[in-house]
């Protein structure tokens, strides 16, 4: 199976703190299967660190009140030029993102507060027809199975 991965969960350090997601369960989630990395952020220009952002009114804004929308969104479009080009059969993105949220993301406030809703790569991806796995899925089975 070939899957298009937030590479924050690959370990790479691409998160907005400069860190990374990696994690065990994405580890044996992928073994044997084809990878194509991808950090929209990174790839829409945005460094490393970053301030963190949040959708916020439709636009994605920076902790200092900094519009990035055009960031995030080109971001986007390049990834959904990668998707279109690879066929993934899954996209494995980071839970929560303004980018890669696939089910829940910050409301906006910065206050840690969950909202159901989609970051703007994993809403491109899905209107467009790609399978999406938000990471907080994968991460809640493998814990649920190390309990057994």
């Amino acid at each position: 199976m070939k899957i298009l991965v937030s590479a924050c969960l690959l370990g790479k350090n691409c998160k907005y703190n400069g860190g990374n997601n990696g994690h065990p369960a994405v580890e044996d989630f992928l073994r044997g299967h084809e990878v194509i990395p991808v950090c929209p952020e990174v790839m829409g220009g945005l460094p490393i660190p970053r301030e963190p952002a949040e959708i916020c009114g439709g636009q994605v804004i920076n902790r200092k009140g900094v519009s990035v929308d055009r960031e995030y969104r080109r971001g986007a479009e390049l990834t959904l030029e990668i998707a279109r080009r690879e066929r993934p059969d899954l996209c494995l993105l980071q839970a929560r993102s303004p980018s890669c949220g696939a089910l829940q993301i910050y409301d906006g406030s910065f206050s840690g507060t969950l909202k159901a809703g989609m970051g703007i790569t994993a809403e491109l991806l899905r209107k467009e027809g790609f399978r999406i796995l938000d990471s907080g899925e994968l991460l809640k089975t493998w814990e649920e199975r190390q309990k057994e």
